[in-house]
């Protein structure tokens, strides 16, 4: 018998000397400074490149496919047992105390961007594939260790893996909560896009409204240029309904505009409840506003539509499965300058019961104005589920309740992980219940004391899983 949580726990040292030295690279896909040999941007293929000369210092096979993504292997045998976790992280946003790239430990909580989604994770996944190694444990099936690098945007990363490389049998990805994910939601966006044409001129008039930064963060901050009369009025008018809807405003006047802005809580698109949408709140004050008709629809849009609306009710959209709960909605950039083409993308995240071009045209016909149109921006993830009658998933949570002491059950959320690009594929932690989800929230954090345990619970699951 190995005492799992004693190997892991003396890797601590090393394990987070490694995992901080991943931290610190900015590894935001940054295709504005792609090239040849990066194309998903230098950020992501260094951590990528770090990643897997760790694993080389450790005496593991390893591959790296274009820079894009990569694999770390060990074993032998027919079967391909896989870990999929990701370098990549998004933005850092704003609201931070600390520089998100200077990791700091405060508190016994590590935090940095990327701690928690998913380099934490995915490290402690990483050493207790090296605690087998290191204990010379046999094996009796091949384990790839996959990365890709952009899992938090368009997965050009895996998807390329896969077309050149093998696909695991079955596995699970690092990149979730405990006790397990088994079942994960279909994943679109849908842009609203507004064609030019109606007056931009007024008494008072919208040239600018921007917020968001990726379509799966709740939008922290919103901005938005006015021009026009009593611009002092309308800033005050702005303080006054911030602190109505707790949140914090900015007016500033310039040039005969005033550039207004709101700060609210960002959060995970999965569920929108945890965070306050700046994007949402900022259209709904402007839509209490006289402004010129492009502007108006454009706001009025959104405050009609699109505020306080996480089920998709207001949309048509609503949908619930007995299996996989509600639909969600998440307006998450904004995009407005008078005159051009402008846009709202909207991320929903849908159970089994509809499907994305359904939901499109629902929108479509909910919104009705003749200027808008509604298509599927990017790629459409379909539900994906794993029957909690699976080998994999009894074991996975057999080993959760022998090292936790908890019980183990299935589970069904919003979020997109690897797991789904394999039909036996699951995400297994390493969010403990009770802790809270900070995944794309300024000041991202990841207990010490968790990374360790879960390190010890991968350990026992992928030996389990592997074994003669």
């Amino acid at each position: 018998m190995v005492d799992w949580l004693k190997e892991a726990t003396a890797r601590q040292d090393d394990l987070l000397k490694d995992l901080i030295s991943i931290l610190e690279i900015p590894s935001e896909r940054d295709i504005e400074h792609a090239t040849a040999d990066q194309p998903l941007g230098p950020g992501p293929a260094k951590a990528l490149a770090q990643m897997l000369a760790i694993a080389e210092r450790d005496g593991f096979v390893t591959k790296n496919v274009e820079n894009v993504a990569g694999r770390v292997q060990y074993g032998a045998g027919q079967e391909i047992f896989g870990l999929l976790g990701h370098m990549d992280v998004v933005p850092a946003g704003p609201g931070w105390q600390t520089n998100p790239y200077q990791p700091v430990i405060k508190d016994g909580n590590l935090i940095a961007r990327g701690s928690s989604d998913d380099k934490g994770p995915a490290m402690a996944a990483y050493y207790a594939l090296k605690i087998i190694k290191e204990l010379g444990l046999p094996v009796a099936k091949q384990i790839h260790y996959i990365f890709g690098t952009d899992e938090e945007s368009e997965w050009v990363g895996i998807d390329r893996y896969l077309e050149v490389e093998p696909t695991p049998d079955f596995g699970f990805s690092p990149d979730a909560e405990f006790p397990i994910i088994n079942g994960e939601k279909g994943i679109a966006s849908f842009k609203l896009t507004f064609a030019p044409g109606l007056t931009t001129t007024g008494a008072t008039s919208l040239c600018r409204f921007s917020s968001g930064i990726r379509a799966n963060m709740v939008p922290q901050t919103a901005t938005a240029i006015v021009k026009g009369h009593d611009l002092d009025q309308l800033g005050t008018a702005l303080t006054n309904f911030a602190a109505e809807n707790d949140l914090v405003a900015d007016a500033e006047i310039q040039d005969e505009q005033v550039i207004l802005t709101l700060t609210g809580k960002g959060a995970h698109a999965q569920e929108p409840r945890d965070g306050v949408n700046a994007g949402t709140y900022l259209a709904l004050f402007l839509s209490q506003q006289t402004l010129d008709e492009a502007g108006q629809q454009y706001v009025n849009t959104i405050s009609n539509w699109l505020h306080l609306d996480s089920r998709g009710k207001k949309l048509g959209i609503a949908h619930h499965d007995e299996l996989m709960g509600e639909l969600t909605a998440s307006p998450d950039i904004f995009t407005y300058t008078a005159g051009q083409h402008n846009s709202v993308l909207i991320n929903v995240r849908y159970p089994q019961g509809t499907d994305a071009e359904r939901i499109r045209q629902q929108i479509a016909t909910t919104i009705a104005a003749a200027n808008v149109t509604c298509q599927i921006d990017g790629h459409a993830q379909e539900p994906h589920y794993v029957s909690g009658d699976d080998p994999l998933v009894k074991t996975l949570l057999a080993v959760y309740e022998r090292q936790t002491g908890l019980p183990g059950h299935e589970q069904v959320i919003g979020g997109g992980t690897y797991g789904r690009i394999l039909e036996r594929g699951v995400a297994f932690g390493a969010q403990f219940p009770g802790q809270p989800n900070v995944m794309h929230q300024a000041n991202e954090f990841m207990p010490i004391a968790d990374i360790i345990k879960a390190t010890a619970i991968y350990a026992e699951a992928i030996y389990e899983l592997v074994r003669p």
